[in-house]
């Protein structure tokens, strides 16, 4: 993934089921996380490529919650790939959700970003309620 800077082609043939062994990897980098549901904006897109590599491109739908490129430092940056920009006089389009059996996606588990807070404040507390008891 990074020496291709996302566009590389990847195909596998399958070998058979098996255990899993030892642990992945972990990753040294956080995700773009979309906030909004909608279509991918060029305009949008292009502002948010300094901030890492885009796995979308610009036409492609997305949904709040999903994984829309990797970011270029250690945290998860939720962000607007569907800003427009602003011009007068005309009115915005509406905003559909379509999944389609062609494409794979990634996601966060929490889609909303209140959920994910959620969540990563009761995964800490979880830890600290660990390190009293030890």
């Amino acid at each position: 993934m990074n020496l291709t800077r996302g566009t590389g082609l990847m195909s596998h043939v399958f070998d058979g089921y098996a255990p899993v062994k030892g642990e992945g990897p972990e990753r040294r980098n956080g995700v773009l996380v979309s906030q909004e549901d909608g279509e991918a904006v060029a305009y949008a897109l292009w502002n948010l490529q300094e901030r890492g590599r885009m796995f979308v491109a610009p036409g492609e739908k997305v949904y709040e919650g999903m994984v829309i490129g990797i970011h270029s430092r250690d945290n998860d940056l939720v962000v607007n790939p569907v800003k427009t920009k602003k011009l007068t006089n005309i009115r915005a389009a509406g905003k559909d959700v379509e999944v389609t059996p062609q494409s794979i996606r990634i996601r966060k588990r929490h889609l909303k970003e209140h959920e994910r807070k959620r969540a990563a404040r009761e995964l800490s507390g979880a830890e600290d309620e660990r390190s009293i008891v030890a």
